[in-house]
């Protein structure tokens, strides 16, 4: 759990429930005269719903973040969104009961029991009604959201919704193809159910070292995954180097996990290839952003050279130009050209091995 990661998710949060209820309050109050009683005006409101935006903010990341991380999360999606609206709607219970305790202190001027607060029926209220359905109607669109950014990515939901890529722009990209070794070994033995459940397992302990990288999920294809940053920040203290010896770590570190639930600790072969590619949303039914270019066809090729050259990590000459020459964290090593299957020209190749501190 990266701790910049939860705070981007808690900014999310909050700034939306802010802006809910402020839109709530607007159109509840802004052209009504009766405010509450210790309300004068509708800035106090307006404060009131900073508040409680910022805390059902809050409450929204924690209910995520105890559905996340517990045994709710294998649960039909349904469910754990349920668990969500229940954590939701009694925290709004909790903080009714709260300013219906401070509306009668207001015209009593006295303390009141909990249980005298019944008495204003300030929960029975057409208003709190109103405002439980609205909870529900935020959280199921807020839920909705988070959901598309997981299928597509949220740089590229958000990407979609600006219509950046409705026309194509030429950009500079860099990519990794990472994808599993003796695959087709791996599934014969294990059969189709048992290997994807490996290949859902796996996939599952990427997003940490895909998280702490900065890197963005392009495409899954069977027991391979596509990997893309702007070519920047993928150099940038050799991230996309970093990334990969990462993920063979956590993978290392569940041993114990993949040797008794399939016999094996699975392992991983990348490659890593940069260049321009035209890059332009695609589809009607159902939209993505789809990269255009020979870089990624290379990519797959410069990959396949991986068992050839008894190499882990491949680079292209692209990538390795670009890479810091003070760098002390890697082994590159030049391992000239080659001719990749299907090109006509070769390429030069390095291989990239882990020096151990």
């Amino acid at each position: 759990m990266r701790l910049e990661q939860q705070i981007k998710k808690l900014s999310f949060a909050v700034i939306s429930w802010v802006i809910a209820m402020s839109v709530f309050i607007f159109f509840r109050y802004s052209h009504n005269s009766g405010y509450p009683i210790w309300a004068n005006s509708i800035m106090d409101l307006q404060i009131l719903a900073l508040c409680i935006g910022l805390i059902f903010g809050c409450l929204h990341w924690l209910s995520n973040l105890i559905v996340d991380y517990s045994f709710i999360y294998r649960l039909p999606y349904i469910v754990s969104l349920f668990v969500k609206g229940i954590i939701l709607l009694a925290a709004a219970i909790t903080i009714g009961r709260f300013f219906q305790y401070l509306e009668l202190w207001g015209i009593s001027n006295h303390n009141l029991t909990f249980w005298e607060m019944d008495a204003a029926n300030i929960l029975y209220s057409d208003s709190f009604k109103l405002l439980l359905v609205y909870l529900v109607f935020v959280r199921i669109s807020l839920a909705f959201i988070e959901q598309m950014g997981l299928l597509v990515g949220p740089r590229e939901l958000l990407n979609i919704a600006i219509g950046k890529y409705h026309r194509p722009l030429y950009e500079q990209r860099l990519f990794m193809f990472l994808d599993m070794s003796n695959s087709t070994t791996n599934a014969e033995k294990l059969g189709d159910y048992r290997f994807s459940c490996l290949i859902q397992d796996c996939f599952k302990l990427l997003n940490e070292p895909v998280s702490n990288n900065g890197a963005e999920i392009y495409r899954y294809m069977g027991d391979g995954v596509f990997l893309h940053w702007k070519v920047e920040r993928g150099i940038e203290e050799e991230r996309c180097l970093h990334l990969y010896f990462e993920y063979n770590q956590i993978l290392k570190w569940h041993g114990s996990h993949f040797n008794k639930k399939y016999g094996f600790v699975p392992e991983f072969k990348a490659a890593v290839h940069c260049g321009q590619v035209v890059t332009a949303v695609v589809g009607v039914q159902k939209r993505e952003i789809s990269f255009f270019s020979d870089v990624l066809n290379s990519l797959s090729r410069l990959q396949d050279k991986c068992g050839a050259l008894n190499q882990k990590l491949l680079i292209s000459s692209a990538v390795a130009l670009r890479l810091n020459k003070q760098q002390k964290d890697f082994n590159i090593e030049d391992l000239g050209q080659h001719k990749l299957r299907g090109k006509q020209h070769s390429m030069q190749i390095f291989g990239v091995t882990k020096i151990h501190q």
